[in-house]
């Protein structure tokens, strides 16, 4: 369903991205933040599932700053070389990156963002700096930046049994932003990943749902 084009950014320097148009009018766009894996397979699937539902969505290839075209394993390898990347990038040029790809696709409407793990604190930020309304799939960097005054709405989604976000994190989140929805799950990290043993089907599925109800809210004003 969808294609890679090049994404103009703030720093001279052009990244890649996976785009997925919706068909006919699009309810509005999607940047799609993320894990410190790349762009992988379960991110681009993750986009075309938002084309699907009448949003075009596009996927910031981040790493294109370090090393083009890169995906990572999710085997200890793969975790241990995204921390890294993700240091070395920096959340200040990653929310630079998701203002660019969401001019990229301003035609499509008002947009948002949804980021998973490491995109969840950039979706976050997303919607505190930079006025996108967005949702945090379980970001773990969450907690230092929950004190600064949201410019848009943010939706979190947390799993209860995940070991990187003990529960005190997750009531932080509903102490300092309570006008915000936070809702977990009983299942780990990484539920929404579908491709691997993380993966929580009756989690993802109603996380999907209430994501889907809040972009119809905040971006298409259903």
């Amino acid at each position: 369903m969808g294609q890679t084009i090049n994404i103009p950014t703030t720093r001279t320097q052009c990244i890649g991205g996976y785009l997925a148009k919706a068909q006919g009018k699009p309810k509005g766009g999607v940047v799609v933040i993320q894990e410190i894996f790349g762009v992988t397979a379960h991110i681009r699937d993750v986009a075309d599932r938002f084309a699907a539902a009448g949003y075009t969505a596009l996927a910031p290839a981040f790493f294109d700053h370090l090393e083009s075209g890169l995906e990572l394993g999710y085997d200890q390898a793969g975790m241990e070389r995204g921390k890294a990347l993700v240091t070395e990038l920096g959340l200040d040029r990653a929310v630079e990156d998701v203002a660019s790809a969401a001019e990229a696709i301003a035609s499509a409407g008002r947009i948002g963002t949804v980021g998973f793990c490491w995109g969840g604190t950039v979706a976050l930020l997303s919607a505190l700096r930079l006025g996108l309304p967005s949702v945090s799939y379980y970001g773990a960097r969450n907690v230092p930046f929950l004190g600064e005054k949201p410019k848009a709405p943010v939706m979190f989604h947390f799993g209860e049994k995940d070991p990187s976000i003990p529960p005190e994190a997750v009531a932080k989140h509903r102490e300092l932003l309570p006008q915000m929805d936070v809702y977990t799950y009983p299942t780990g990290h990484a539920f929404n990943r579908d491709h691997d043993p993380h993966y929580d089907e009756a989690s993802a599925k109603l996380a999907w749902q209430r994501t889907l109800a809040f972009f119809d809210r905040e971006l298409a004003g259903a």
